[in-house]
């Protein structure tokens, strides 16, 4: 009998032994899952941030109408961010608001300039524009493809687009609007227009180099913002477990 009341005695130390002994090795094992399931969503956000910003090739215009006189020559700005080398590329320039004549079967899209196979396609060009049209060959390899047109007229107005059809992207293409108005030479200076001839497109290189940065940065503060969350979260569970861990089973919560 003395003997059965020394293990009744042990029994709740015994219990308690083995609640405390589970919880300190579960503890770990919470905060491992815990800090594992963070780093695979911080990781997955990285991802998808950085293939947002910084994984895929654009095609950029320009917001605002290139305005012109006639008689001057226009560059219509268009180039891929980031820097691209397309000299191995289809590129088409285009007016979207041409439509070809639906009751003309043998009517075919005409371009305002089609550069295929590394070199000026003329026979697909539209006649209003021979000789008027032009790349500049050697910023192709920078991603620049914007078009020269030389001796505009007001036959000229309307919008432009940008095209490169083979392009691994969801943005392949970009429009420019022209606009060619006799009386602009007559607005006041005062108003300080952007005239067309100081209007240059912005150099790929150097706009790939701004991106480069602000695309390094945006990543680095995730990063930073995300070991600083793990850290938090890691301490929490640490400390909430091992309380946990070494409170008895009949210990009042806190």
């Amino acid at each position: 009998m003395f003997h059965n009341e020394i293990e009744a005695e042990a029994q709740p130390t015994s219990d308690l032994m083995n609640y405390s002994t589970d919880s300190v090795f579960c503890a770990p094992c919470l905060c491992t899952a815990h800090f594992a399931t963070l780093w695979t969503f911080i990781l997955w956000s990285a991802f998808s941030v950085w293939t947002l910003v910084g994984g895929e090739v654009l095609v950029i215009g320009s917001s605002l109408p290139v305005i012109a006189v006639p008689g001057d020559d226009v560059i219509l700005p268009c180039h891929l961010e980031p820097m691209f080398d397309v000299q191995g590329l289809t590129v088409e320039w285009s007016k979207p608001d041409l439509k070809p004549d639906p009751s003309d079967r043998l009517s075919r899209v005409e371009y305002v300039h089609l550069y295929r196979d590394r070199k000026e396609v003329p026979d697909m060009k539209m006649a209003s524009y021979f000789r008027r049209t032009e790349l500049f060959m050697d910023a192709m390899k920078h991603g620049n493809i914007s078009l020269k047109i030389l001796n505009v007229s007001e036959e000229d107005n309307g919008r432009y687009r940008c095209f490169i059809p083979k392009l691994r992207s969801r943005v392949k293409a970009a429009v420019v609007e022209l606009v060619v108005d006799p009386n602009y030479g007559k607005i006041s200076l005062t108003e300080t227009p952007l005239h067309p001839r100081n209007f240059q497109t912005p150099d790929p290189q150097d706009t790939t180099q701004r991106n480069g940065r602000s695309r390094v940065a945006v990543l680095i503060s995730i990063i930073i913002v995300s070991l600083l969350v793990v850290t938090a979260f890691a301490a929490y569970f640490s400390r909430h477990h091992t309380k946990e861990a070494f409170r008895g089973p009949g210990d009042p919560k806190s």
